[in-house]
Order: C-alpha cells, then structure tokens, then sequence
C-alpha cells in the first residue's frame, strides 16, 4: 500500500493537546503521528503543512443546505452540492437535516439522500437529522407552523419505514401529546432524540431526559427562556450529565458570553457546533425561500419578514473560529467541532487524529481559513 505524509504541521491531538509533527495515511487510515525529524523510507506522497494547523474533519450534524441548495427540495444534486460545500469549508461529515414539512415532502428529502449516500463528492453522509415536524407552535422559530402537528406513532413508523435506517437524529417537543411515546419509540429504533423549538417545562424536559432523551438542538434558541421561577428546558438540559447540546456561535444565535457559561456547564465533551445552515451559505446576502418562507439574508443574517433568525449562513470554519473569539480554548473548541459530534453519533474512526482513525483531515491557518480538507485520505479537490 502507498502512503502519504503530511509534513511539518501542527497537529491536534487528544493529547498532547498540539504537537509539532508529520503524519503518515496508509489505505485511507491514519497510520501513526510522527516527530518532525522522522520520515517513513516507503513515502510515496509528501503534503507538505508549512507549519500550518492539522485538525480532524469537522462533522456538522444539523445542516439544511449551501450554495443556493436545499436539501429539502429532494434531488440527490442538492445533497452532492452540500456535500462538495461542506468539504470546502472543513466539514467532512453531516446530517442532512429536514425542516417541517408534509410527509410527502419529507419523504421526498429521504429519496434525495438515499440516492447520494455512498457516492458523495465531498463530505460523508452520516444520516439524517428530522427537525420536526412534532414541534410547539409558540416556539416555531422559522418552521412553518402550517406544517406542525403533535407526535404521530403510526405517521412516524411510516418514515422510518421510507428511511430504511436513514433517521439518526430526530428533534421533537417532548410536551406535546404523545411526546413522550414517540421518544420511547425512537429510542427503541436507536435513533438519537433531541429537544427543541419546545414549551417545555422544567419537569416536562427532565421526564424526557429521564426516558433517554440526549440532545438539545440548537440550545438557548427555539425553546422556553430561563427564568428564576420557571428553568425551562435549558437549565434541565445543563444539569443532566448524559445530555449533549448543539450550539449556533456564528455571533448573532448565541452572546459569547452565553457561549461560555454553556462550555463551563458541559464541557467539550458534550458541547457540539453547528452551524444549522441554509441554502445561503456560501453565497452571501439576498432574498431565498426557504421552509415556505421568504427569507431576507443582509450582512449574513438570515431573517423572516418578521424579524425573526432563520438559520444561518455559518460555515463550521467560521463557527471554529467565532467560538475560539468567545473564549473557548482552542484545542476545547476543535474537540466540539470533531470528535464530540463524531462520538455523538457513534462514529469512533471519526474526528479524531490518532492511529487507525480514518484520514479525514483538514489544514487551517491562524485565520482559520481552510487550505485544504482531505477525504480517506485524498486531498479533496472541489
């Protein structure tokens, strides 16, 4: 087998935290991490790091579109051009993710995934993330609200059928009739259930975690503020060692100092970044539809006619680097951008630089801006 070098960079590991070093990639694996004075005889390929930042690949598990594409629009050429997207901007893997939507539509996302998944161009499939459509009105966020209804056992089964094990991740509201039920089912499917865009209650949040519930979508955001006589969802979700949290720090969905207290509360371990973007990612300001809404995009800021955030147009490059600015410790914030969503989704070769993980791998500078982003091992060149 041939193998590659990866020379003169600074590599992220668990630990150290940071080492100057090579790394060598033999049949898309990582085959060992190297001091700088060390050189394999049999390299076929030198990839040389000018000193640069190696880190694992990024792996974003909310995500609905990029570059003028919406996953929801069920062609499998939208999901190789969000796949392509991603790998430009350091994200390896994803979770295709729907929004409200009637079953015919969502299932339609599903085919459109299911065609794609095992020849993606750019960043791997993980699986798909179902946000809603079994969500609180009064939270709805940009989700349509025609579209929204309570949890449905027999409509669910009929997904998860049309899926074929294609459902990784489903948000829901717990509070809602047949919450509860629906997150046993999920749970017995093995398919992580999340809470968001939710009235929930303190009680209501802590019953559902004590049935299995794990995640917390896009936290802080879509769900019942804290209050000093009513927690609500966030302060059930902080105590609770067993639940993970997603983050949007793309500087408008989360103050920095919000984003501290949350990395204070979890840690790395069990905070994750995301950028929960949509099809203006990659392109910049200007008018989409999206979700049945319009949707204005000035200065990179997605909004409904309304006022309220709509997504966003982060990319986790950007995200990384809006995280560090916040105070995060940078080796803290590439874990929750790699290996905490890679573990999150039982992906133990993934987002992480060490011996026979695979070589997804990404090159930054000091600006976190991607030089390039490296799939099994190739240098990924779209």
């Amino acid at each position: 087998m041939s193998i590659t070098l990866i020379r003169n960079v600074q590599i992220v590991t668990p630990n150290p935290p940071i080492q100057m070093g090579s790394v060598a990639i033999e049949d898309g694996k990582i085959k060992g991490i190297l001091p700088m004075d060390a050189e394999p005889s049999n390299v076929d390929q030198i990839v040389e790091g000018h000193g640069r930042i190696l880190i694992p690949g990024m792996i974003d598990v909310h995500i609905n579109g990029a570059e003028g594409y919406d996953m929801m629009d069920g062609s499998a050429r939208s999901v190789e051009e969000v796949s392509k997207s991603c790998a430009r901007s350091g994200c390896t893997g994803f979770l295709a993710t729907s929004v409200s939507s009637s079953i015919e539509d969502l299932l339609g996302m599903v085919a459109g995934v299911s065609r794609l998944i095992g020849r993606e161009p750019g960043a791997f499939i993980a699986g798909i993330h179902m946000e809603g459509p079994y969500l609180h009105p009064k939270r709805k966020g940009m989700q349509n609200e025609k579209f929204l209804r309570h949890p449905d056992l027999a409509e669910m089964k009929q997904i998860l059928d049309g899926a074929k094990g294609l459902i990784r991740m489903v948000t829901l509201a717990p509070e809602l009739p047949g919450g509860m039920d629906l997150i046993s089912m999920l749970l017995q499917e093995q398919i992580i259930v999340s809470i968001a865009h939710s009235d929930a209650t303190y009680e209501e949040a802590m019953q559902a975690f004590a049935l299995g519930a794990s995640h917390v979508t896009h936290c802080f955001n879509g769900m019942r503020p804290i209050h000093h006589r009513d927690p609500g969802l966030v302060l059930a979700a902080l105590e609770e060692n067993h639940v993970s949290i997603q983050a949007i720090v793309d500087g408008v969905h989360l103050h920095p100092a919000i984003v501290r207290l949350m990395y204070r509360e979890k840690g790395a371990e069990k905070m994750v970044l995301v950028t929960d973007a949509m099809q203006a990612m990659g392109l910049g300001d200007g008018e989409y539809v999206f979700g049945g809404h319009q949707v204005q995009v000035a200065n990179g800021v997605a909004r409904l006619q309304d006022g309220s955030l709509a997504s966003s147009t982060v990319t986790m490059n950007e995200a990384l680097k809006h995280t560090v600015h916040s105070g995060i410790p940078f080796h803290d914030a590439v874990l929750m951008a790699t290996q905490t969503p890679a573990d999150l989704l039982g992906l133990k070769h993934k987002g992480r630089i060490e011996e026979g993980a695979d070589a997804d791998l990404v090159l930054i500078n000091s600006e976190f801006e991607v030089v390039w982003t490296m799939l099994g091992g190739k240098l990924f060149a779209g």
